[in-house]
């Protein structure tokens, strides 16, 4: 019987071959064949994201893994689990990591509402080992039927890993993942499905300027910009791009094909006349 490593690396690779717009569901019937595998897999495998609302500042706020706790979501708002769990005993961030990220919610919100003009924001972060953290910055942006799209999606998981190296010098350890939805049906094209992921790592060593008020943010923020607009790019010139080459591709070879055979045609038919000519000619 396969070790529950190995079943963990047949479950990635499955899942990396799988339809990109399948991913709640795959994974769903992943975890009902290998339920001890369910909180690896959850944490591992990078699905379309959710968004839910604060009942208690009335504000949305995004879902993730990072956030939850069995079945419950964290709200950065109100830092309350919703559904509530008993006793309160849902994990929380340091008050001190608390106080930073109420910041980062605030700033990152501004960033989204001037970046994306719409969409859902959240930004959650947890404590590590010695007086390390980490942080996830995620965005939710949906959009609706236009110029043929069905509908479509942008959803940004930025993932970091802060290291003290003494000094004020920290290592900023970040990896992105951009999963984009767009489900297209119209006369010209069908009915098609664009849907794709991207994942890309990058790290930084900064430090900490209190006279000049650089702290973690200013660090983070500005690597969570560069990266947005790198996949932006990547997405639009590779994967856009190449999808309309493959396309103008299909249709090139359409139109040679009919030009073909519309040349076909003439020489046929003065073959046949030639061949019915050299027949009566013999007869």
């Amino acid at each position: 019987m396969a070790s529950e490593q190995e079943q963990l690396k047949a479950a990635l690779n499955l899942m990396r071959r799988m339809p990109p717009n399948q991913t709640e569901t795959n994974l769903n019937g992943l975890i009902n064949l290998v339920p001890d595998l369910t909180d690896e897999l959850l944490q591992r495998v990078d699905q379309p994201l959710k968004v839910a609302k604060d009942p208690k500042s009335g504000r949305s706020y995004v879902l993730c893994d990072y956030n939850r706790d069995g079945d419950s979501y964290r709200s950065p708002w109100s830092n309350q689990y919703f559904p509530a769990i008993e006793d309160d005993d849902g994990f929380m961030p340091s008050h001190k990591l608390r106080k930073l990220e109420e910041e980062a919610n605030y700033l990152f919100d501004k960033y989204r509402h001037l970046y994306f003009e719409g969409g859902h924001s959240s930004v959650y972060m947890w404590d590590l080992d010695e007086g390390n953290f980490a942080a996830c910055f995620l965005i939710r942006k949906d959009v609706g039927e236009v110029r043929g799209l069905q509908g479509g999606a942008w959803n940004s998981i930025h993932v970091f890993e802060v290291q003290d190296k003494g000094n004020d010098q920290f290592l900023y350890k970040l990896t992105t993942t951009v999963i984009v939805e767009m489900a297209v049906d119209n006369d010209t094209v069908g009915e098609v499905d664009l849907s794709g992921s991207m994942t890309k790592q990058q790290s930084k060593t900064a430090r900490l300027d209190a006279s000049t008020g650089t702290g973690h943010l200013q660090h983070m923020g500005k690597l969570v910009e560069e990266m947005e607009l790198t996949i932006r790019n990547a997405i639009e010139g590779i994967y856009i791009q190449k999808t309309r080459e493959v396309i103008n591709g299909m249709r090139s070879q359409a139109n040679a094909q009919k030009s073909m055979l519309a040349n076909l045609m003439p020489s046929l038919s003065d073959a046949i006349g030639k061949h019915g000519r050299k027949m009566n000619a013999t007869m």
